[in-house]
């Protein structure tokens, strides 16, 4: 009975893929006699009374290969129809879009370059930071440069963020990096693996040298000033070449002035900004600008943002501290 219900389901489904062909105009009358017969053969299954010797000369087990081979391949035609008159679209698409074989250069450029990454090569450190690392860290220091807080209070939030499970450890830590002894190469040389990479280091590892560079980093984006020491000067390192940064602060009187020189290594913006006060000065190609504020009183802290699109769209800060 199993084996009579499986044949004449692949007959059934033979007969199917044979009708409404519309290369096949002909036999519509022999096709309505095939349709009428499984009809029969159906009723008599379902009724249970289909016997062996009822099975048609057509439904021979010999002749069903055939038919599975017709089934397939007529439906491996209509599919091919299908996808060609209505190919498939992607989730985004509403319509059939011809997209290049290639893309042009600038198209794989999905970010611009970053140019600051140059400058850890002037910090003091035992290894070089991965790029996403110091990315990460100079990113956090450009945050909190403008902070009033204590520079150990500054290490642990620039560098708890890259281990935000371990601020007891980091606290214990910033005190030690803030110690010239722990600073002192004799202090690197003996530290465990040091020859390793970052990520090879232990985590407490990780965290001193995280925050010896945020230390420097810091460092780097602040300019004191008074009237002992008038000037200062800073150099940061591109990818692009040197950003060279000089700070005058003079006084004569109750008047206060602040100039600020900077030779850029590309086309760039300077904005430095004050209580209620803002100088700005541009160039379209690499080279020198200046800007000035003159103030009556002294704010504690004025900021220098250096814009250089071709490095990266945002700016780089610093803070100039004055002192009296």
């Amino acid at each position: 009975m199993n084996r009579d219900s499986e044949s004449f389901q692949k007959y059934l489904l033979g007969f199917l893929a044979s009708i409404n062909q519309p290369e096949n105009h002909t036999g519509n009358c022999e096709d309505t006699d095939k349709g009428d017969h499984l009809l029969s053969q159906t009723a008599t299954i379902n009724s249970g009374e289909l016997k062996l010797g009822s099975i048609p000369q057509t439904f021979l087990l010999g002749e069903i290969p055939t038919v599975q081979e017709r089934f397939q391949a007529v439906i491996k035609r209509r599919l091919q129809i299908h996808t060609e008159n209505h190919p498939p679209l992607f989730p985004w698409e509403t319509q059939i879009v011809d997209y290049p074989d290639t893309l042009d250069e600038p198209s794989l450029v999905f970010s611009p370059n970053w140019g600051w990454m140059a400058q850890q090569s002037k910090l003091n450190l035992p290894i070089p930071l991965p790029e996403k690392v110091f990315q990460e860290l100079l990113a956090r220091c450009q945050q909190m440069v403008t902070s009033s807080l204590p520079i150990g209070a500054k290490l642990v939030q620039v560098v708890e963020g890259l281990f935000p499970t371990e601020s007891h450890t980091i606290n214990n830590l910033a005190g030690l990096v803030l110690r010239s002894s722990y600073r002192s190469p004799e202090t690197l040389e003996t530290t465990p693996n040091i020859e390793s990479d970052y990520s090879d280091l232990g985590s407490q590892q990780q965290m001193a040298i995280s925050l010896m560079a945020a230390q420097q980093l810091l460092d780097n984006l602040t300019l004191p000033v008074s009237p002992s020491k008038p000037v200062v000067e800073r150099l940061w390192l591109t990818s692009a070449g040197a950003l060279n940064l000089r700070v005058e602060y003079h006084s004569q009187g109750d008047t206060k002035l602040l100039r600020v020189y900077g030779d850029l290594p590309t086309q760039g913006i300077l904005t430095l900004r004050g209580d209620n006060s803002i100088a700005m000065a541009q160039s379209s190609i690499p080279g020198c600008l200046s800007v000035e504020i003159s103030c009556q009183q002294l704010h504690p802290t004025y900021t220098l943002e250096v814009e250089c699109p071709e490095l990266d769209q945002l700016p780089l800060l610093f803070v100039i501290n004055p002192t009296i």
